[in-house]
């Protein structure tokens, strides 16, 4: 799964940037745990760590239950729902409000 051509609707180019859309697929290509559900999931919101703020992404998949937390630095951290979705011909990355 996740071997295929890859793509990113409107919203997620629009809101997302680059680095962190760069970010997630590679999160998805290096799971410790190679047997991947169809539906990966990522939360992406802000926590305050020494008085700065930082972008934490988790990522999540249901089958087999997978949960790995990232903290990343950002000049301008988000708060969005992300899905990636395989159905063996492509993968495509959508903002969850576009599901």
């Amino acid at each position: 799964m996740f071997n295929n051509s890859r793509y990113a609707t409107r919203g997620v180019t629009e809101r997302i940037p680059i680095e962190l859309q760069i970010f997630m697929w590679s999160a998805i290509d290096t799971m410790q745990d190679k047997r991947k559900d169809y539906l990966q999931v990522f939360k992406l919101y802000v926590e305050n760590v020494d008085g700065r703020s930082v972008q934490i992404v988790e990522h999540t998949q249901e089958r087999p239950n997978y949960n790995e937390k990232f903290k990343l630095n950002a000049a301008d951290p988000i708060c969005e729902k992300v899905y990636v979705i395989d159905d063996e011909s492509h993968s495509t990355m959508l903002l969850a409000e576009e599901y």
